[in-house]
């Protein structure tokens, strides 16, 4: 394993005991902000999108976010995001899916189907 995956697992699981002993949900730290040459509405759809965004993943379990994070935001295969959260690969293949599931609510803005 790449010492970044121990450094990655130590880190999630102080931020799990951390968000068990917040009493309000932490932001999600992402910030995609780049330097951009392009116009000003580009720029605004680009903020808005990226805010849209983190509200849909400040939406998920601390479990789920965990999975996206790591894959989406730092590259990580799910093999190594398993040795991370400590779980099984099948688990985080689980997590993501119903992660992509509650995101692409959340991202539509509609309600959540029941079934």
């Amino acid at each position: 394993s790449r010492v970044s995956t121990w450094i990655f697992a130590i880190a999630y699981r102080k931020a799990l005991k951390a968000l068990k002993r917040a009493a309000e949900p932490s932001r999600v730290p992402w910030d995609g902000e780049a330097g951009s040459t392009e116009g000003p509405e580009t720029e605004l759809i680009a903020r808005e999108s990226r805010d849209r965004l983190r509200r849909a993943l400040a939406g998920l379990s601390a479990e789920h976010r965990a999975v996206v994070e790591l894959t989406y935001f730092h590259g990580y295969a799910y093999r190594e995001i398993a040795q991370i959260v400590g779980c099984p690969v099948d688990t985080v293949k689980t997590r993501m899916f119903h992660a992509r599931r509650r995101l692409k609510v959340l991202l539509n803005g509609k309600r959540e189907d029941p079934s």
